[in-house]
């Protein structure tokens, strides 16, 4: 291995990184430099070792930093990139600087706390972070910082899938979004298991962010995030969509194995989005 890690932890990051968030269907991947994220892209698991080796050369990024919610993948990438350059893996190489309130905190997945670092580095207030992707996850953090849990559900491709396996007659189906001038009503079949789709995210996104309010005393921030996204964008709970939040949250991971040092974190309010394609 080329991995030359230091005793301290990491504290020999630095510079330009690629940052390589491996999802459960898609693998994101984008550039950290001074501390901010640069636009990621989406792509699929096969293809990511040859974008990786590319986003380096072009960039000049000094080394890999991975986080991961899909081990097969990640170590046969890791595999892939460590002959070239310097390979650092979340959990491992890096640990992620964030409390919880768990009472078990061994099976939370890196996608959610670095979700929820990403979004209080930023914020430094209560906030609520929806990840829609293969699942979805809802969570809360306080205003401490702490990362309190919150829920895990199918995603929307998910909800198709497992609608088609278990009544033969309802087609498969991948997801996209009902047309609004066909109303509210299911015209077909199809047209009703999207529309079915669509409310069951959005109501599940209301009672969750309702009952964490409920607990809270208040209406925190909510931030939604992940490929599909898009399914709450326009509800007037959302007060913030961010593609990269998880790579934000990578962003800290190595901003803290630094030691603090570094540019001021990106903002969640106020700057330009990158594209949001794609299924975490």
């Amino acid at each position: 291995m080329t991995n030359e890690r230091t005793s301290d932890g990491g504290a020999g990051i630095g510079g330009v990184l690629v940052a390589i968030c491996v999802g459960n269907t898609r693998t994101r991947i984008g550039i950290i430099s001074e501390g901010k994220v640069q636009s990621g892209q989406s792509v699929r698991h096969e293809d990511a070792a040859a974008e990786c080796l590319r986003l380096r050369e072009s960039n000049g990024a000094s080394g890999f930093v991975i986080s991961s919610v899909n081990k097969p993948v990640s170590v046969k990438l890791e595999m892939e990139l460590e002959a070239t350059a310097s390979v650092y893996v979340i959990g491992r190489d890096l640990e992620i600087p964030m409390t919880h309130g768990l009472d078990d905190a061994s099976t939370v997945g890196q996608d959610r706390l670095l979700d929820s670092l990403g979004a209080f580095a930023r914020l430094k207030e209560a906030c609520i972070v929806a990840d829609l992707g293969t699942a979805i996850t809802i969570d809360f953090v306080d205003g401490q910082g702490t990362f309190q849990g919150g829920i895990i559900a199918p995603g929307a491709r998910a909800m198709l899938r497992a609608m088609h396996a278990s009544a033969g007659a309802l087609p498969e189906l991948e997801y996209s979004a009902p047309n609004p001038e066909r109303g509210p009503f299911g015209k077909d079949t199809a047209h009703a298991m999207q529309l079915g789709v669509r409310y069951a995210v959005s109501g599940l996104l209301r009672e969750t962010v309702e009952r964490f309010a409920e607990k809270f005393g208040a209406f925190p921030t909510v931030i939604a995030t992940g490929g599909d996204a898009g399914l709450i964008e326009e509800d007037p709970l959302v007060d913030r969509v961010v593609p990269d939040l998880q790579m934000m949250g990578v962003a800290e991971v190595c901003r803290a194995a630094l030691g603090g040092g570094g540019d001021e974190p990106d903002r969640l309010h106020g700057e330009e989005d990158s594209d949001s394609s794609g299924d975490e």
